[in-house]
């Protein structure tokens, strides 16, 4: 058996959401053609609803090392056009229409299916960025409470899909019972809707990693949750009205997702740290349209920040299994 091989056969290390992961999975393709074993040093907190594939989890980890310890200098490129003051009102303004969607109950014998369109970093590890083609990712997130070591699973196909049309298990080394690191719907309908009271509780769950504040933990977390899973609208806008709260919040008047949808951004900006997230909600109806990710790596010749990955939410629905595909919704 090849390292590589060994490598994919081996209990993950690190758990890692998707919506970060895509930062850093570019690397698991490239160790795997240089046939090459990494030794990993540290771990990104555990984040389940959204935990990455068994295949990737080690790898992702490593090469958040080199972002996060490396290369967590500030951005030094031209700022997008921000505005501080309107994050908080747009923030409330969007947990409003959150408030009014319609509830959708997940029962805990079902799965919380999400489709996205995803573009990445296929450049080489040591080298530039460069954005690969546009493709599909498909997740199968389980409501049963647990402790469960395969909390769901993940499909891509298309151009530049790692693994394409490979159902892959999103696991942990150890079972993982409903809460932050397996945020089933029940669990998620259990936490507070005072917005206060939310965020010092997110405050507790989140692990920053070397280089990041709380603030951005927190921010990232709240990502996650609000774009891979299924929750009571009342949940739901306590989280947009909990991150209205954090300190360094902004806004960005237009900012396009991966499907080429214009939108009103949400970021956080910390500049201790190597990554910038940014959420993407439509003007109108401010429903979340997706997420796009910068990166600063001096070490890779990255001294500017660069657009790292976009992801486009196209479809969230409730379905009976694994593998079972709702019928498809019209784009937003």
């Amino acid at each position: 058996m090849s390292e590589a091989e060994e490598l994919l056969s081996t209990p993950a290390e690190w758990d890692l959401p998707p919506e970060r992961h895509r930062h850093f999975k570019d690397v698991l393709m490239q160790q795997i053609d240089h046939d090459t074993a990494v030794t990993p040093r540290r771990s990104r907190f555990l984040r389940p609803a959204v935990l990455v594939p068994l295949a990737s989890a080690a790898l992702a980890g490593a090469l958040l090392v080199t972002l996060s310890v490396d290369g967590r200098g500030p951005a030094t490129g031209p700022a997008p056009s921000v505005t501080t003051a309107g994050a908080s009102v747009t923030l409330n303004r969007i947990a409003t229409a959150a408030m009014a969607s319609d509830t959708v109950r997940v029962r805990d014998d079902q799965f919380v299916y999400v489709r996205t369109l995803v573009r990445e970093n296929m450049g080489d590890f040591s080298g530039p960025v460069r954005l690969g083609a546009l493709h599909t990712e498909e997740r199968w997130t389980s409501q049963e409470p647990g402790p469960l070591r395969v909390t769901g699973w993940i499909k891509a196909s298309g151009k530049d899909a790692i693994m394409p049309d490979q159902m892959l298990p999103i696991e942990s080394p150890d079972p993982r019972p409903e809460g932050v690191d397996h945020p089933t719907y029940r669990w998620l309908a259990s936490l507070p809707t005072d917005p206060d009271a939310l965020l010092a509780r997110l405050r507790k769950e989140a692990r920053p990693v070397e280089g990041e504040s709380r603030d951005q933990a927190v921010f990232s977390l709240i990502g996650d949750l609000i774009g891979g899973t299924i929750m009571p609208p009342a949940n739901a806008a306590a989280f947009y009205k909990a991150a209205a709260k954090l300190p360094g919040v902004r806004e960005i008047p237009d900012a396009v997702d991966a499907a080429g949808r214009h939108g009103i951004a949400i970021t956080l900006d910390d500049t201790g740290f190597a990554t910038r997230d940014e959420w993407i909600f439509d003007k109108e109806t401010l429903a979340l349209l997706g997420s796009r990710f910068y990166v600063t790596d001096p070490d890779r010749g990255i001294t500017t920040e660069t657009l790292f990955g976009t992801t486009a939410v196209m479809q969230t629905a409730v379905v009976g299994g694994k593998g079972e595909v709702p019928a498809r919704a019209a784009a937003r």
